[in-house]
This record gives C-alpha cells, sequence and structure tokens, in this order.
C-alpha cells in the first residue's frame, strides 16, 4: 500500500474507535486517563531511553539548544505529563452538556449538546509531551486522534504512544483510539491534511512555517494554533519592581515556548530609572537585547530592526524599544503582535482598561507574566495548543473546545 493508503487505513480505524470512545461514560474515560497516567510512571525508563535517542540524534545534527530543549524528556516532565493526564480527569466531560435550549413556542423542546469532533489528528514539531497531552484532551472529549509528531521525536512518540494505547486498551477502551500516523515523510503529512472524510478536524502545532503551510494546503478542516511575539509594555504608571520581576520571569523562565516574551516596550517616563534595571537584570539572565536608540545607550544592547520586532525568537533574546505614550505601545502592539500573549504593567486603572479592550489577542494580562497563558494555569488541564485564530477555539485549547454541537429536537407529534 501507498503511504496515503497507510494513513486512510490509520484514520478508519480510528473512526471505528471513535464510535465506542463517544458513547464511554466519564467514569470510564477518567478510569483510561489514570491508566495513562500511571503506566507513563511505570515504564518512565523506556520513554527517556527512547528520548535519549532521539536527542543524540538532534546533537549530533547541530540542532540548535532551544529546539533541544523542547525534545528532551526528563522525569520530571514525564511526571508532569502524567500530573496532566490526571488534571484532565479531574476535570468535568464537555460531551452532553447544554450549551443551550428551552421549549419553544410551539412546543418543541429545544436542546443544543456538545458532542465529539469525532477523529482529530495533530501534526506537530519536536515536543514529545504534546502527545501525551493531545491523547488524553482528545480522549477525555470522546474524540480518537491521529498523532503526526517530527521525526525528529520519532523514538520518544512511538515510545509514548505504545504505552498509552497499552494503558487505554486495558482501562478497557479501543486502543486505536490513540494512534501515530505511519511515515516520517511528508507523505504522510499531506496525506492527513488531504484526509477529508476520514478525518474530521487538523490541529497543527509548531513553528509559523508548519502552521501556514496545513492552513494553506490542508483540506480537513483547521484549528489553527499560532507563534507567540508576546510583548510586556511598562507603562508609566508601572510598579517597577513588579515590572522587573514580570519582564524576566516572561523572558527567561522558559524561552523555547510560544508564551514566552519577545519585546518590551518601555514608557518614556519611567525608562531613565528602568532601563538601567531591566538591561543589566536581562544581561545577568543572559539576555541579548536587540533595542531602539534609547536602549542602545546602554552597554552590550544591539542595534533592533523590522525584523527584530517581527521575530519569535524562542532563544535568550528579547526586542526592546522605548515609547512615547500608550497609544505608541498599543500601535507598535497592533503592527507585530501575533495576537497571541500581550501584558500591560501599571497601577493606572484606566490604562489597563484601555489595553485590554485595545489590544486584539488571544490573552490580555495585566500585571502578570505571558507565562500564563497556558491550559494548565488557567485550569484547563493539559491543553492541546494555544490558538490565535478567531473563531471557536481561542486561546488556550481544552476540552469544550475540542468539541462541537448538534441540536436535539423533541416533539409529540409536530408536524410544520
Amino acid at each position: 500500500m501507498s503511504i496515503a493508503d497507510d494513513v486512510i487505513d490509520v484514520a478508519r480505524r480510528a473512526r471505528v474507535a471513535g464510535r465506542d470512545l463517544a458513547l464511554a461514560t466519564r467514569a470510564t474515560k477518567d478510569a483510561a486517563l489514570h491508566a495513562m497516567a500511571d503506566a507513563l510512571l511505570a515504564r518512565e525508563t523506556e520513554v527517556v531511553a527512547a528520548n535519549d535517542e532521539d536527542v543524540r540524534r538532534a546533537e549530533e545534527g547541530g540542532t540548535p539548544a532551544n529546539i533541544i530543549d523542547r525534545l528532551r524528556l526528563t522525569p520530571d516532565r514525564i511526571a508532569g505529563m502524567a500530573q496532566g493526564l490526571r488534571d484532565v480527569a479531574g476535570l468535568p466531560d464537555p460531551v452532553g452538556e447544554v450549551v443551550r435550549g428551552g421549549v419553544l413556542a410551539n412546543g418543541l423542546e429545544l436542546r443544543q449538546v456538545r458532542v465529539p469532533f469525532g477523529v482529530v489528528g495533530m501534526i506537530y514539531e519536536a515536543r514529545p509531551n504534546v502527545t501525551a497531552d493531545a491523547a488524553g484532551i482528545c480522549l477525555k472529549s470522546g474524540n480518537a486522534v491521529l498523532l503526526r509528531g517530527s521525526s525528529s521525536a520519532r523514538s520518544s512518540n512511538a515510545a509514548i504512544v505504545e504505552v498509552l494505547r497499552s494503558a487505554v486498551e486495558a482501562a478497557g477502551l479501543p486502543a486505536d483510539v490513540v494512534q501515530l500516523v505511519p511515515g516520517d515523510s511528508h507523505d504522510s503529512v499531506k496525506a492527513l491534511m488531504r484526509a477529508r472524510g476520514h478525518v474530521d478536524v487538523l490541529i497543527p502545532r509548531g513553528g509559523a512555517g508548519l502552521i501556514q503551510s496545513v492552513v494553506e494546503e490542508s483540506t480537513v478542516p483547521v484549528i489553527e494554533t499560532g507563534v507567540g511575539n508576546c510583548h510586556v509594555y511598562v507603562d508609566a504608571a508601572a510598579d517597577l519592581d513588579k515590572a522587573l520581576a514580570i519582564v524576566l520571569n516572561a523572558k527567561t523562565h522558559r524561552t523555547s515556548v510560544c508564551n514566552a516574551a519577545e519585546s518590551v516596550l518601555v514608557h518614556e517616563a519611567v525608562a531613565p530609572v528602568f532601563l538601567p534595571r531591566v538591561v543589566a537584570a536581562l544581561q545577568e539572565a543572559g539576555v541579548t537585547l536587540h533595542g531602539d536608540e534609547a536602549f542602545q545607550a546602554l552597554d552590550g544592547v544591539v542595534p533592533a530592526t523590522d525584523e527584530d520586532w517581527a521575530t519569535e525568537y524562542l532563544s535568550l533574546d528579547i526586542a526592546a524599544r522605548v515609547v512615547r505614550d500608550l497609544d505608541t505601545a498599543l500601535e507598535h502592539i497592533r503592527t507585530w503582535s501575533s495576537q497571541h500573549s500581550d501584558a500591560i504593567v501599571t497601577e493606572d486603572q484606566a490604562a489597563a482598561r484601555r489595553f485590554v479592550a485595545e489590544v486584539d489577542s488571544a490573552a490580555v494580562l495585566v500585571n502578570a507574566s505571558t507565562r500564563f497563558t497556558d491550559g494548565g494555569e488557567f485550569g484547563f488541564g493539559a491543553e492541546i495548543g494555544i490558538s490565535t485564530q478567531k473563531l471557536h477555539a481561542r486561546g488556550p485549547t481544552g476540552l469544550p473546545e475540542m468539541t462541537s454541537t448538534k441540536y436535539v429536537v423533541v416533539g409529540d407529534g409536530h408536524v410544520r
């Protein structure tokens, strides 16, 4: 068979398995999620050994350090994956939830209820923790999932999926609700993107190139996750101690993730005091600043270009600018933000309200780090991605966003 035939075959198996999953009770699904978590911990050594193979290949191939960080699994990260599955088990089951309803004037009972999509395809880069996150969220929301990770993580993903499938089957659900898409070439990705009628929705998670390719080439409906060119704006009325802590956390807590800050904007009224502090603190943390003329007045700051304002670094780099006022900050963000997460630090409630109203991003934060834009931090459990689109899923995509709806109409011999 061709690779396209192989992909259609796993999609058909997922469709069959998904029918049983869609009818499963919450108790059954939650038991499977806990079994998946237990199995990851019990077989941690096996998963880490497979991941070591991927990391070694990446290092030998000269892969950048920030990508290797995304790829690497440690016992702590595996424990986090297991806890994410348990967190999802503890959340309400979205399937069957009544979104709205009532009795119409003609006596018909009308309910709009949440239902699974059916078969969800995931195309993602590097991060093997996404394998467990996606499997858990899809299972809880009643969806079978087809996982197509990058070839750089093929050993890790294969080991994780084998662990999860065994646990799911032991819990009484079909193993085929969790499957790897066969093949390492782009042909298998293309086949998944063209599997309309077999796959109900596709979710890309990775860099701008991957996302753009899936959005433009897929015939399967896409939930578009987004890159993170995130900003922190330090207002004239900012508490500068808070501002320093927030900028440092947003940039340095973990650089290789989409909710890390890539630009800092500072109001000119506080620049004389704040710039020396923030530059020194960032440089001490190993960050290279790409700054405008005001920032370049300090040692070690390199000139910023338009390319810097547009860049999602995913590294110890940050673009930095002094702005005249809130209007200038808002205009800069409108021009360069990827509409992921943007933050203001201010004690001026009017400025905060205006920032929240005028910044058109999936998450807008006031006096808080952009690193909080995360399904786990929002209380959603493990997320399947952070969407920057404007359809039903925007921001951290959790369980409700992984369902569609249908209308249930109950009458008593009604005819029209």
